[in-house]
């Protein structure tokens, strides 16, 4: 039985645009307060997402979504950013623009689900029995080949563990050994194996190796606690689209002809409709045993006014759908063209999809709000301006926008 871990696919983070929104700066009570939580000014918009993500909370946001409609460099990202740390840490937020949809290599109700998809968070608990401990032996058991001839092959390995409580010596198969050398695993070494799928993980080095003069970039753990065999809830989060990315990927031999045959496909596959069934059943049948979680987190689309009738139509439909996130978009249009037809509408959206939409204005910020937002900018990439230099780039901002 072949188990392997589902990698995220989440993009890792850096030092962004809105590294500093830690949320939407509100009191208990609702109202935003001055500069908090990253946030500058926009009072009466923060306000108004608070109101949002109360309903959200409530679960009365079913069928709808967020429009978020001002001039550039309004702070609309990072309203949507703000809305989803108020929701949780652990939400699922997924950023994406309308243009991503006109790709050569896939269709463009496709890339909506996948992002949809990629939105949709599962939290899932499991009890599992597991060997954790300090490894004090690392023993192969060599056997005869069994091609003959005179080389050896590994039959299995014995393995100590020891915790507070007291030590363990256990027999394992050759298949564990294998997981143990592609873990690095030395003696010293913290880790827990999996009583069931046989899974190894390296937690650290034991800190009683831990020495004043170590220049190794090595992570050091306590020995753990308790008994060599017990029983962990290991909680693992992914998303839909993990987990559908990790069953549409060809599962061929380690023959020439499999190999090559992967090779040549192209890497953007399309995951199909019945595959995404079979997982909603399995993660439905989770949900209903206790298992697992569903976290709708947020899917923000910006530069909405590119999506074109085909893109909105489906946009109707995916939102409808038990297992839909919130969907936030943003524009800074007026009233301009529907992408692909003659007609005129607000925000270049349809009316019947503008019918569901909540939606909150952004304002232009004020030069002394320029110029904190400047400041708060400043001090998360520690760097040092003075007065007169945040006061020039005030005026230029105020002028031509935040984003210059």
């Amino acid at each position: 039985m072949n188990i392997e871990e589902v990698q995220s696919t989440t993009k890792k983070q850096r030092i962004a645009t809105h590294t500093h929104i830690k949320g939407l700066g509100l009191e208990p009570s609702g109202r935003a307060i001055d500069m908090a939580a990253g946030f500058v000014g926009q009072k009466e918009a923060r306000e108004a997402a608070g109101l949002v993500v109360d309903m959200i909370k409530q679960k009365k946001m079913a069928g709808r979504a967020l429009l978020l409609a001002g001039p550039p460099g309004t702070g609309k990202t990072a309203l949507a950013l703000g809305i989803s740390q108020e929701l949780g840490t652990k939400v699922p937020f997924c950023p994406m623009v309308g243009s991503e949809v006109y790709s050569s290599e896939v269709k463009k109700t496709e890339v909506l689900m996948e992002n949809f998809r990629r939105a949709i968070g599962l939290r899932v608990k499991e009890n599992k029995e597991v060997y954790e401990g300090e490894v004090t032996e690392l023993t192969p058991e060599e056997t005869e080949s069994i091609t003959g001839g005179y080389g050896k092959s590994i039959g299995g390995v014995i393995i100590g563990l020891k915790t507070v409580k007291g030590t363990k010596q256990l027999r394992l198969e050759a298949s564990i050994y294998d997981a143990l050398i592609k873990e690095k695993v030395a003696v010293g070494d913290v880790i827990y194996i999996e009583a069931n799928s046989g899974a190894v993980k390296r937690v650290g080095r034991s800190d009683a190796f831990a020495t004043e003069f170590d220049l190794e970039a090595e992570e050091y753990v306590p020995l753990p606690k308790g008994e060599v065999s017990k029983k962990k809830e290991i909680v693992q989060d992914v998303t839909l689209h993990d987990l559908d990315a990790a069953n549409a990927r060809p599962q061929g031999g380690q023959d020439i002809l499999s190999l090559m045959g992967q090779m040549m496909k192209p890497k953007k596959t399309e995951i199909t409709d019945k595959l995404r069934q079979e997982i909603n059943k399995v993660v439905n049948g989770f949900i209903n045993k206790g298992t697992a979680e569903l976290v709708p987190g947020v899917l923000f689309i910006d530069e909405v006014h590119m999506l074109d009738m085909e893109c909105f139509s489906y946009l109707n439909r995916a939102l409808e759908s038990s297992l839909s996130p919130i969907v936030i978009f943003a524009t800074n249009r007026g009233i301009c063209n529907v992408r692909g037809t003659d007609m005129n509408s607000p925000h270049g959206i349809p009316v019947d999809l503008l019918d569901r939409l909540v939606i909150i204005r952004t304002e232009n910020y004020g030069p002394a709000e320029v110029i904190q937002i400047l400041a708060l900018r400043a001090q998360v990439e520690e760097l040092h301006l003075d007065e007169e230099s945040l006061a020039y780039l005030g005026e230029i901002g105020q002028r031509s926008s935040l984003r210059s």
